[in-house]
């Protein structure tokens, strides 16, 4: 029998950082983190992209999750802590090292990457309600044509961020 060669090794590296305060100074003020993914997984529409997306929206994205995985685990959020303490600064990147360990737990599980829901939440930018629009149907795309839309409006950003040592 011919043995084929081992298949390349699926690779899906995600990234939380860059945590930046929007509306600071005001009572609506939130922090938002950067997720950028790198893949060589057929499970991925785009290969690269980048999002920014808050807590709230992971809140949410876990939910979802929870609900279509049945008996499968989902992983867990760093906790909510309305009293933190230590400095702000300290309590960002605690969430930042929780909210990536969460994504890389989240895409190493079969599972889990079948759900377009993720796919959406991490390779376009459509805001909770978008997502759940089209993973419905009702949006005016399809799932594959929001993120290659996304990942075509952000080409020359993912140059960029490639281009750097």
């Amino acid at each position: 029998s011919t043995t084929s060669p081992p298949a390349p090794q699926e690779l899906t590296t995600v990234r939380v950082q860059d945590p930046r305060v929007q509306n600071e100074g005001s009572w609506n003020s939130y922090v938002d983190y950067k997720i950028f993914l790198h893949t060589n997984s057929k499970a991925f529409t785009a290969k690269t992209s980048c999002v920014r997306r808050r807590y709230r929206e992971f809140v949410w994205l876990r939910r979802q999750l929870q609900k279509n995985a049945g008996l499968v685990p989902v992983p867990e959020l760093p906790g909510k802590s309305t009293f933190f303490v230590g400095s702000t600064d300290e309590f960002i990147e605690k969430r930042r090292q929780g909210l990536q360990q969460f994504l890389e737990k989240v895409v190493q599980n079969v599972v889990l990457l079948s759900d377009s829901r993720l796919h959406l939440f991490l390779q376009s930018q459509l805001s909770v309600p978008a997502i759940e629009a089209c993973v419905q149907g009702q949006g005016t795309q399809t799932v594959t044509e929001a993120i290659l839309h996304y990942a075509m409006s952000n080409c020359g950003w993912v140059q960029e961020e490639e281009s750097r040592p």
